[in-house]
């Protein structure tokens, strides 16, 4: 139920996350007060998913690495360009424009592997590009970043080392670790597969409500022209994508995996990252967060289209067959 209906239940609890402190006295706020170990919850985010990484799919990204890193070389040339063109519509806003680029930054979410199911597409070749992406994140975010902020007030070089040294802390050794401690312990294995990823899910719920609550206000003043830069951003990303399928040759399957993999991004990672990079600047985690509501209905409403095709298809063929 919780990652079916993902898109439904993030607008819930953003929503309890907004209207807490009017509605519950006193000062107790559990988004607010959990803020400082967002980290810590990201982290056992990683190492959970990397516990449920089936050990075919890892074997596969080597086996397939040409097909797997064309893809992820789309996604991590195409989605930054765009995070940086867009951003220079808030060129007045130096803290937008460095939470946009970020959300071009930032390796492709699992997310994307549900809903390539639900389109009907090639679910292992959609978890080899993720894994591809987390995996390579810390050499190419920080890429990103510190082009992104060279020849402005923060120390570029800095940034890049400190993106590098969280994103192999918090993404790729707990992916590691979770996906070796699933292979030599059958019990351990057991548990994560039945609630793994409930936890995983409701992990990443967790702090892009925190961040939106936290940014309330905020998010008010800006909602419109943020929201249709983000869109923007989404929808070139899946266009490219499923063109870049075309010219790879890639079958259908495949190219609807790649087209949800580029369009979207680990918002997650985007909004723990901003935390940790920018702490007095908390408007730059804004973009990620809000990111995921767009790029999660988009991409609900993408894979039910393509997901009623292939069905009309089929019953198509059956009917001329009989």
């Amino acid at each position: 139920m919780l990652q079916r209906f993902l898109l439904l239940w993030l607008i819930l609890l953003s929503g309890v996350a907004v209207i807490w402190d009017d509605v519950v006295p006193g000062d107790f706020h559990p988004f607010h007060d959990s803020q400082p170990y967002l980290g810590y919850l990201f982290t056992a985010t990683m190492f959970v998913i990397g516990s449920l990484l089936p050990r075919e799919e890892v074997r596969e990204v080597f086996r397939r690495w040409h097909t797997v890193l064309s893809g992820t070389f789309v996604q991590y040339t195409l989605m930054p360009g765009l995070g940086y063109l867009m951003s220079l519509f808030f060129l007045d806003q130096p803290e937008l424009r460095i939470g946009i680029i970020l959300v071009g930054c930032v390796p492709g979410a699992m997310a994307s592997n549900v809903l390539t199911l639900t389109a009907r597409g090639n679910v292992s070749y959609s978890v080899c590009l993720t894994t591809s992406a987390t995996l390579l994140s810390p050499l190419v975010v920080p890429l990103f970043l510190y082009l992104a902020v060279s020849g402005t007030e923060i120390d570029a070089v800095q940034l890049a080392k400190n993106s590098f040294v969280n994103l192999l802390t918090q993404v790729v050794l707990p992916v590691i670790t979770g996906h070796l401690l699933s292979l030599l312990v059958g019990s351990f294995q057991r548990v994560m597969q039945r609630y793994g990823a409930t936890f995983a899910n409701f992990s990443i719920l967790w702090i892009i409500a925190t961040i939106i609550s936290l940014n309330a206000a905020r998010l008010q003043q800006v909602f419109f022209s943020l929201a249709l830069v983000l869109l923007v951003i989404n929808l070139l990303g899946y266009l490219g994508g499923y063109l870049s399928g075309v010219a790879f040759e890639l079958d259908e399957a495949k190219r609807r995996a790649l087209t949800l993999e580029v369009g979207m991004q680990n918002a997650g990672l985007g909004a723990v990252l901003a935390g940790q990079l920018f702490p007095d600047q908390e408007l730059i985690a804004l973009p990620p967060a809000l990111y995921m509501f767009g790029c999660m209905l988009t991409g609900t409403i993408l894979a039910q289209i393509w997901s009623r095709r292939t069905a009309s298809q089929a019953k198509q063929v059956e009917g001329s067959n009989e």
